[in-house]
């Protein structure tokens, strides 16, 4: 999956063309995420993103078919552009997301096929043809490196087509509702949040007894329920942001 405000210049990585591209993999990424105010995550990563962020849902693009779509997002910050966990160029939270830890890398459906490519990001400065550690070794076989890369974003992407089923569910039984979060600070300014969804609680409360069980037997109500849990991370992100802004103050 290409995050376009991520992947800025995604390239299908070539066994001839990339022989001698070389990882840089001491380098830090997240500095990269430092201007997401929320990322997407997959339900693999539900459990421990919901022990630091909130887990809300937000619209996508439509599907090949024109339907619309939805995807699961860890929150960072309360306002458009605001990351209360990049500071400095280190990440103050307690869980990192997949899609970022496998940066510069991603996997990329090959357009008019059902076939995938494993793409980088060519704007990366850790890509290099002189510097870190080789992706291919002196046959052009990828290297242990690069092997394991492979699988985790392939891992990753399942994850992701996953996600992206249990996101259509919910859309299509109506669970969804849009949210809005305002609060009024100590220094009297008002924040409202918007733009996010979450579950509709009352609507899974008027589910068929047999939709409810079926629910629970896929795993779809446990995930709902994390996401609920998390939601309390909200409140969090607003001391947290009172904090550093008395931090900055005091500076």
């Amino acid at each position: 999956m290409i995050v376009t405000n991520l992947h800025k210049e995604p390239i299908a990585l070539d066994t001839v063309l990339h022989r001698d591209m070389r990882l840089k993999n001491d380098l830090n990424a997240i500095p990269r995420l430092a201007p997401f105010t929320s990322f997407v995550v997959s339900i693999s990563e539900f459990g421990d993103t919901a022990l630091s962020f909130p887990i809300l849902f937000v619209r996508s693009a439509p599907d090949a078919l024109g339907k619309d779509t939805v995807a699961p997002v860890a929150v960072f910050g309360l306002k458009p552009g605001e990351n209360l966990f990049a500071i400095d160029g280190k990440w103050d939270g307690g869980y990192v997301p997949a899609m970022l830890r496998a940066y510069p890398f991603t996997m990329a459906r090959i357009e008019g096929s059902d076939r995938w490519a494993m793409v980088f990001d060519n704007t990366w400065e850790g890509m290099s043809r002189t510097e870190g550690v080789p992706l291919f070794n002196e046959k052009g076989e990828a290297s242990e490196l690069l092997n394991g890369v492979h699988k985790f974003v392939q891992e990753l992407e399942t994850d992701l087509e996953r996600t992206r089923q249990f996101c259509a569910a919910l859309l299509e039984m109506k669970l969804l509702k849009p949210m809005r979060f305002d609060a009024t600070l100590a220094t009297g300014e008002a924040l409202s949040v918007d733009g996010f969804m979450t579950v509709d609680e009352e609507a899974v409360s008027k589910l068929p007894d047999a939709q409810i069980a079926t629910m629970y037997r896929n795993g779809m109500l446990s995930l709902l329920g994390i996401h609920s849990a998390s939601l309390n991370n909200m409140r969090r992100l607003l001391d947290r942001r009172v904090q550093q802004s008395i931090a900055a103050a005091k500076a």
